[in-house]
C-alpha cells in the first residue's frame, strides 16, 4: 500500500540554496536525548509490565523451567571443570609463546628490564609519523574529496526559481515526509530531494516560515500532524535529519529545557481526556498564521482546536467550539485573529481567537465537513466542501440564527463522492480546483452568475486526497495533486485550452502560447502499486486513509 494523504507548497526563495547535511554532534545528542527520554521510559515500563505478567503465569511450568535451569548450570560447571583440566595439561608446553622469537635471550612478549618492558616496540622509536596524512611527503592520496563534495553540493542545490512540494506519504506501513523540488522551465521537472521518517500515519502538513524557539528568525520548516496527538516540526533545510527540531504536544519543551518527569508519560498512556495544554487524539488539520508568524493552529479528533506559540512550543489557548472531530482550519486573509474551523458535527465556526469565551457565529451544512477556505479575493466569502461532494459558498456577513437555517450564496454538487480537497487560485480571481475520491480533478470558473465547469481530468493519482495551487505568481496555474496511488502530479493548467479560453481576460499568456501542449509533470508510479489498488477495489475496498481506525 502506498498513498499520499496531504501536500503543501513552499514558496520560491524560501528554501536554503545549499541545504546542510545532518550532523550528529554532542549538542544534537543532548537534544535528542531529551526528545527521546519519555519514549524510552514508556518502553521500559512496557517491558517491566511484560516481565511481571510473565512471572505470574503458569506456576507449574515455571517450576519445570527452574529444574531445567538448574540442570543447565550443572552442565556448565562440569564443562568449565573439564576446560580447566585441559588447560593445566597444555600449560607445560608453553604454546602461547610457541612462535615468539628471542631477543637477547629474552622471549619476545616478556618484559626486558633494560628497555623498561617494551622490547617488542624497541625498533620503532626512530620512525616519523604525521598527525595529518596530507603532511606525509611519501603518502600520495587521491584528491577526490573536494570533487565529490562539489558534486553532492550541486545535486542538493535548490535554485531561487525552484519550488518545494511537501508530500505526506504512507508506504508499506512506513510513514515519511517527502520533499520534492519542482523546476518550472522549458523542461519542467519534479523529483524527490530528500525525505524524513515519521512516527505514524501523516494526515496533514503545513509549511512554516519561522524557526521554532528562535523568536522571529526566518526558517523553512514543515509542521506534520499524524495519527498521534503530537505535532512534529522538521527543518527542510537539513538533509538526512533523524529527529524533528521540536514537538508540539504533551512533551512540548524547547530543546534547551529539561525533560518532563516519567510519571507524566505514564499518565498520558492511561488518560485520554481533552485538556487545554495538548491534544490527546489524532491531529487532522494545521494552519499557520502568515501575519503573526509565531502562531500555528491545529485541529484534532479530540474535538478541540489549539493555538500554539512557536516561540515557546507550547499551547497558548485551547478552544471547544465543536461537538465532534475538528477536521479543517483556515485563517482569515486580512483579519489575522479570525480562524475558520469545520467539523464532523456539520458546522463551521468563524472565531476571533483573541476572545475564546465569547459566542461565535456558526453555519451548518448537510454532511461532514472536509475542508474550509477563505476567498483570497473577497474577504467576506468562504468556501466549504463536504463528504457528499458539495461545495458551498457563504457570506460571512450573513449570520444565521441557527446552523440549520444557514443559507449559502450558492451550492454546487461538484462530485458524486466525497469532495476531499479544493484550492482557490491566489492570483486569478474566480478560479477554483476541486478534487474527489472519485479520482477526478475539476476546474471551475466562478462568476457573478455562479460556478461553471471548465474541465475535468483524471490525473492518474487514484483517489485524490490533496489538490493545491502554487503560491507564487510566476507559477500560479500549477496545481499539485496527490492521492491513493502514492504519486504527486503537477498540472500546468494554463496549458489546457479550455482554461485559457475561460480565463483569457484574467491571465497573461506568453508569446506563441496558442499551440501549447498540455503539460503534467510527475514521478512515475510503480505498476505494482496500481495493481494492488485495483485488486483492493475489486475486493470491495472503498475508503482511503480516511477509513483507517484513528484509535
Amino acid at each position: 500500500m502506498s498513498m499520499i494523504t496531504a501536500t503543501a507548497w513552499v514558496p520560491r526563495g524560501r528554501a536554503s540554496q545549499h541545504p546542510a547535511r545532518y550532523e550528529f554532534d554532542e549538542e544534537e545528542y543532548g537534544r535528542i536525548s531529551k526528545l527521546a527520554k519519555l519514549e524510552l521510559d514508556d518502553a521500559n515500563e512496557d517491558l517491566e509490565d511484560a516481565r511481571q505478567a510473565l512471572s505470574k503465569t503458569n506456576v507449574s511450568s515455571n517450576g519445570d523451567s527452574q529444574a531445567v535451569h538448574a540442570a543447565e548450570e550443572d552442565e556448565e560447571q562440569n564443562g568449565a571443570h573439564d576446560a580447566l583440566s585441559d588447560d593445566d595439561d597444555l600449560r607445560e608446553y608453553d604454546l602461547e609463546n610457541y612462535d615468539a622469537d628471542e631477543v637477547d635471550g629474552v622471549p619476545e612478549g616478556e618484559p626486558d628490564e633494560e628497555e623498561g618492558g617494551n622490547s617488542i616496540f624497541g625498533n620503532i622509536g626512530g620512525l616519523a609519523y604525521y598527525r595529518d596524512s596530507k603532511e606525509d611527503p611519501y603518502l600520495k592520496l587521491p584528491e577526490q574529496g573536494d570533487a565529490s563534495d562539489d558534486e553532492e553540493r550541486e545535486e542538493l542545490q535548490v535554485l531561487p526559481t525552484d519550488n518545494m512540494v511537501l508530500a505526506a506519504r504512507i508506504e508499506d506501513e512506513v510513514a515519511h515526509l517527502e520533499v520534492y523540488v519542482y523546476e518550472d522551465d522549458a523542461d519542467a521537472n519534479l523529483y524527490v530531494h530528500h525525505d524524513v521518517m515519521l512516527p505514524a500515519i501523516p494526515l496533514c502538513v503545513e509549511w512554516l516560515d519561522i524557526r521554532p524557539n528562535k523568536g522571529s528568525e526566518q526558517g523553512n520548516f514543515a509542521a506534520v500532524g499524524t495519527m498521534d496527538p503530537d505535532i512534529e516540526l522538521w527543518d527542510l533545510d537539513v538533509v538526512d535529519c533523524m529527529f524533528p527540531t521540536a514537538i508540539l504536544g504533551q512533551n512540548s519543551r524547547p530543546a534547551t529545557d529539561a525533560p518532563l518527569e516519567p510519571a507524566t508519560k505514564k499518565k498520558k498512556r492511561k488518560v485520554k481526556k481533552a485538556n487545554a495544554s495538548y491534544h490527546v487524539d489524532s491531529v487532522l488539520s494545521l494552519a499557520a498564521n502568515r501575519t503573526h508568524r509565531h502562531l500555528l493552529a491545529s485541529a484534532s479528533a479530540d474535538k478541540t482546536t489549539k493555538l500554539w506559540d512557536l516561540n515557546t512550543c507550547t499551547a497558548a489557548h485551547s478552544y471547544t467550539h465543536h461537538t465532534d472531530k475538528v477536521c479543517a482550519l483556515a485563517w482569515h486573509p486580512t483579519q489575522a485573529s479570525v480562524l475558520l474551523s469545520g467539523s464532523y458535527d456539520r458546522t463551521i465556526v468563524a472565531a476571533d481567537m483573541r476572545a475564546p469565551d465569547t459566542s461565535v457565529p456558526r453555519w451548518g451544512v448537510e454532511s461532514d465537513v472536509e475542508q474550509v477556505r477563505w476567498d483570497p479575493h473577497d474577504e467576506n466569502n468562504f468556501y466549504v466542501s463536504t463528504e457528499n461532494g458539495v461545495l458551498h459558498c457563504f457570506d460571512a456577513r450573513q449570520l444565521p440564527s441557527t446552523p440549520q437555517k444557514s443559507k449559502a450564496m450558492w451550492r454546487l454538487q461538484a462530485h458524486e463522492k466525497s469532495l476531499s480537497s479544493f484550492s482557490i487560485n491566489p492570483t486569478v480571481p474566480g478560479f477554483i480546483a476541486t478534487a474527489s475520491v472519485d479520482r477526478t480533478v475539476k476546474l471551475w470558473n466562478i462568476t457573478d452568475n455562479g460556478p461553471s465547469l471548465v474541465v475535468s481530468r483524471d490525473l492518474g493519482v487514484g483517489k485524490v486526497f490533496s489538490a493545491n495551487f502554487a503560491p507564487d505568481d510566476a507559477v500560479a496555474f500549477r496545481l499539485a495533486v496527490a492521492g491513493s496511488k502514492g504519486a504527486v502530479q503537477v498540472w500546468d493548467t494554463s496549458t489546457n485550452r479550455a482554461v485559457r479560453e475561460a480565463f483569457a481576460g484574467r491571465m497573461r499568456l506568453p508569446a506563441g502560447a496558442e499551440d501549447v501542449v498540455e503539460r503534467v509533470v510527475g514521478v512515475e508510479v510503480d505498476d505494482e502499486v496500481e495493481e494492488e489498488e485495483e485488486e483492493a477495489e475489486e475486493n470491495g475496498g472503498e475508503g482511503g486513509w480516511e477509513s483507517m481506525d484513528e484509535e
